[in-house]
């Protein structure tokens, strides 16, 4: 009764929970074994709705202080 995944999908699924857990895009690449952030970050991640609220949250934040002064 289990969904078919791929070893591959459970990468990829890593990848995105690290990043939002707050694992560095640098350090990522090399646990995966990757020699390029950005090939890590193009290839195995993937946005999620909660990574998004807290960019939001962040930029907000700053904007706010900017304002403010």
């Amino acid at each position: 009764g289990l969904p078919s995944i791929r070893f591959h999908d459970l990468r990829h699924t890593f990848a995105t929970q690290a990043l939002a857990s707050g694992v560095d895009a640098k350090t990522l690449s090399g646990i995966l074994g990757h020699t390029q952030a950005s090939f890590t970050l193009d290839t195995y991640t993937h946005v999620t709705g909660d990574m998004q609220k807290r960019a939001s949250e962040i930029v907000g934040g700053f904007m706010e202080n900017i304002m403010v002064r």
